[in-house]
C-alpha cells in the first residue's frame, strides 16, 4: 500500500540510482511539517548535488487506524530500510520519540549497536543534535553537529569509502570536525546522578566543534521544491540570515548561531528574483529578519508583477514605513508581535530589549496599514517570574486591545487578537541552561489566570501550550545518554507518557525540575559552540537581577565578550554588555 502522501511538487530532483550511495532523508513529523522546514529541503538539494549520491525524502507517516505503515520515500516509494544510509534531519525534542517508531517501522533494531554491516547506518543531523544529542545517542550511529554545508562533502567522502562499519565511522570521528559518534564516548556519573566525566576513545577529540559557514555571501538558501501542503503554501522561502544579535536569554538560536550572518543584499535579489519566476509569494526567513541591512529597499524594489512577502520575524521596534508597505502590498491579514512578557522588569530578564511602548506602538501602526489581525506571543515560567508578572500579560493584552480598537473603529472594521501563550522551557547553550522548569501543575494555573483574565475580553482568544508536553521537551532538550531509556519504555508504551514515567526507574524530574549548580557539567558539555561558558553564567546572573545587556555589535570582529568572535579590540558596546 502506497500511504506515502502524493502532493504536487515542482523542483524534485530525480537521479539515477545505479552506481551510486542511496541515502533516505528522514523527517520524524507528516509531510506538511516536514516540507515547511527550509533546512531539511536544502540539506535535500546538498546531499543531491554530490554526483556520486541519491537522496530521497521520507517522513512519518499517517496514522491508519492507530498502525503506522511502513515508511516510503516519496521519489519512489521505496522502503527506507532498503537505502545504504537513513539521515534524519532533527529541529525539535518534541519529534524525538518519533525517530523509534521510524526505525522500528522500518524493521531496523533500535539500538545502534545491534546494528550490523549489512544494515543501513543511520545519521541524524539539525539543530536539536548540536544541542544535545544524548537522550537519541543509543540509536544513532553518527550525529552531524554543525552546518550542512560544510559537513555533507567531508562525510560522505568517507562514507563511500569500502570499508567496515566500525572502520567507517572510527575514519569520521578522527578526520570530521562536526562529527560525533556515541559509541566512542563513554558517560560516567557521580553518585548523586550528575555528569562526572565523559571518557573518549583513543584517537577522537575529547570535544566536537560545532562547525558553521563563515560567511554566507556565496552560500544562496531558498525552496529546492514548492508544493502547496506546506505552512507556507506555495512560498519560496529564502533565508536572509543564521543568528540573531539581540540575545535574548530564552532562545538557542540567539546563542548557537553566533555570531549573527546577514546574506548580502545583492545576492537575496537574485534569488528573489528566480523565486518570481517560479511564484508571487516570497518568504523571508531568519531569526532576525527586520535586522537585515537593505532589507526595505530588497522589498520595495519594482520586480514588474505584485509580490506578496511573509517574514518569518519581525520585532515590534523595527516596523517602519517600507516594511509595513510591504505588510500592505502583499495583503497580509495577520501580523504578529512577540513581546514574550507582560512586564518590563521580564523583559528586561530575558534580555528582550522591546518597550511595552513598541508593543503599543507596532499595535497602531499595523491595525493603521490595514492589517486587521494580530496574533502576540508571550511566555509563561521564566526565571524569577511572579503572579505579578503573569498578571501583567492579562493588563498588556488588555492595553493593546484598547490600541487596536481605538484604531480599528476609525476603519469601521474589528479584526482579532490571538494570544498565543508557551512554557518556557531551558534550552542548552543559553544563560538558562541552569534554570529549574517551572512544575506542570504551576504551568497550568498561570494559563488558567490569562485565560480567566481575558476571558470577557471580546475578539481576543488565547491559545496556549500544554504543559505536559512542555515537559517531554525539557527531558529531551536537558537530559544525559540515560534518558535514551525513558524514550524507550515510552516506545513500547506506545506513547502513553504517564505510565511511562511513572513506570521509569529514572526519575524525569532530575533533569526537569532541578536548578543545576554553578560548576555542574551539563550532557552537552563535549559540544564545543565556540562561547565561553563563563559568559553565559554571567548572563544568568544578569538575568536574575533582572539588568540586560547590549546586542551584539555591528562589527563582530571587535568583540570577545562571549568568546566566539574572539575579536582583537573590544568596542563599547561590548563593554556595556560586560
Amino acid at each position: 500500500m502506497v500511504v506515502n502522501p502524493a502532493p504536487v511538487e515542482r523542483g524534485v530532483i530525480r537521479k539515477p540510482a545505479a552506481g551510486r550511495l542511496r541515502v533516505a532523508l528522514v523527517y520524524p513529523h507528516h509531510y506538511h511539517v516536514g516540507m515547511s522546514n527550509l533546512g531539511f529541503q536544502t540539506v535535500y538539494r546538498l546531499i543531491n548535488n554530490v554526483d556520486h549520491i541519491v537522496c530521497e525524502r521520507a517522513f512519518l507517516p499517517e496514522q491508519d487506524g492507530g498502525k503506522i505503515h511502513r515508511v516510503l520515500t516519496v521519489e519512489s516509494q521505496t522502503p527506507i530500510e532498503d537505502f545504504d544510509i537513513i539521515a534524519f534531519s532533527i529541529s525539535y525534542e518534541n519529534d524525538v520519540p518519533a525517530v523509534l517508531t521510524i526505525l522500528e517501522t522500518a524493521g531496523l533494531p533500535l539500538s545502534a549497536a545491534r546494528r550490523g554491516a549489512t544494515l543501513p547506518l543511520v545519521l541524524a543531523g539539525g539543530v536539536f543534535c548540536f544541542l544535545n544529542p544524548e537522550p537519541l545517542a543509543p540509536f544513532v550511529d553518527a550525529f552531524l553537529l554543525g552546518e550542512a554545508e560544510t559537513l555533507i562533502h567531508p562525510v560522505f567522502e568517507i562514507l563511500d569509502r569500502r570499508a567496515e562499519k566500525r572502520e567507517r565511522l572510527l575514519a569520521l570521528a578522527r578526520e570530521v570536525p562536526g562529527v560525533y559518534v556515541p559509541a566512542f564516548y563513554t558517560p560516567r556519573y557521580h553518585g548523586d546522578g550528575t555528569l562526572a566525566t565523559v571518557d573518549s576513545a583513543a584517537g577522537v577529540p575529547a570535544t566536537v566543534k560545532r562547525v558553521m559557514v563563515p560567511d554566507l555571501s556565496t552560500v544562496p538558501t531558498a525552496s529546492t521544491i514548492l508544493t502547496p501542503d506546506t505552512t507556507f503554501e506555495n512560498t519560496y522561502l529564502i533565508e536572509v540570515s543564521r543568528g540573531c544579535p539581540h540575545g535574548c536569554r530564552f532562545c538557542s538560536a540567539g546563542y548557537v548561531y553566533r555570531p549573527p550572518r546577514f546574506r548580502p543584499l545583492g545576492l537575496l535579489d537574485r534569488q528573489v528574483d528566480e523565486g518570481c519566476a517560479l511564484t508571487d509569494r516570497i518568504g523571508l526567513v531568519g531569526a532576525a529578519v527586520s535586522d537585515l541591512p537593505g532589507i526595505r529597499e530588497l522589498c520595495s524594489r519594482d520586480r514588474g508583477r505584485d509580490i506578496h512577502f511573509a517574514f518569518s520575524s519581525l520585532r515590534a521596534d523595527a516596523l517602519d514605513g517600507p516594511l509595513i508597505q510591504a505588510l500592505r502590498k502583499s495583503r497580509v491579514k495577520t501580523a504578529t508581535i512577540a513581546p514574550d512578557a507582560g512586564s518590563e522588569r521580564m523583559r528586561r530578564v530575558i534580555n528582550k530589549g522591546v518597550t511595552e511602548d513598541h508593543v503599543l506602538t507596532a499595535t497602531e501602526t499595523l491595525v493603521a496599514a490595514g492589517i486587521p489581525n494580530l496574533k502576540v506571543y508571550f511566555m509563561i515560567g521564566l526565571p524569577t517570574e511572579t503572579d505579578d508578572d503573569v498578571t501583567a500579560i492579562v493588563d498588556l493584552v488588555k492595553r493593546i486591545k484598547h490600541r487596536f480598537l481605538k484604531i480599528s473603529r476609525g476603519k469601521g472594521h474589528m479584526g482579532e487578537i490571538t494570544v498565543s501563550v508557551s512554557c518556557f522551557v531551558p534550552k542548552p547553550f543559553t544563560p538558562f541552561q541552569w534554570a529549574a522548569m517551572d512544575e506542570v501543575r504551576i504551568l497550568k494555573r498561570k494559563i488558567k489566570v490569562i485565560q480567566s483574565g481575558l476571558r470577557k475580553t471580546a475578539n481576543v482568544r488565547v491559545h496556549a501550550d500544554v504543559p505536559r508536553w512542555a515537559y517531554l521537551q525539557a527531558l529531551i532538550a536537558r537530559g544525559d545518554r540515560r534518558v535514551a531509556e525513558i524514550l524507550l519504555l515510552a516506545h513500547r508504551n506506545q506513547g502513553n507518557w504517564p505510565q511511562t514515567y511513572k513506570a521509569s526507574p529514572i526519575n524525569p524530574h532530575f533533569y526537569v525540575h532541578r536548578e543545576r549548580e554553578p560548576e555542574e557539567r551539563f550532557p552537552w558539555d563535549f559540544i564545543d559552540q565556540g562561547i565561553d561558558r563563563s559568559y553565559l553564567l554571567k548572563e544568568y546572573r544578569r538575568a536574575l537581577d533582572a539588568r540586560p545587556s547590549a546586542p551584539c555589535p555591528a562589527d563582530p570582529s571587535r568583540c570577545s565578550i562571549c568568546g566566539v568572535c574572539k575579536g582583537t579590540a573590544v568596542n563599547s558596546s561590548c563593554r556595556n554588555r560586560g
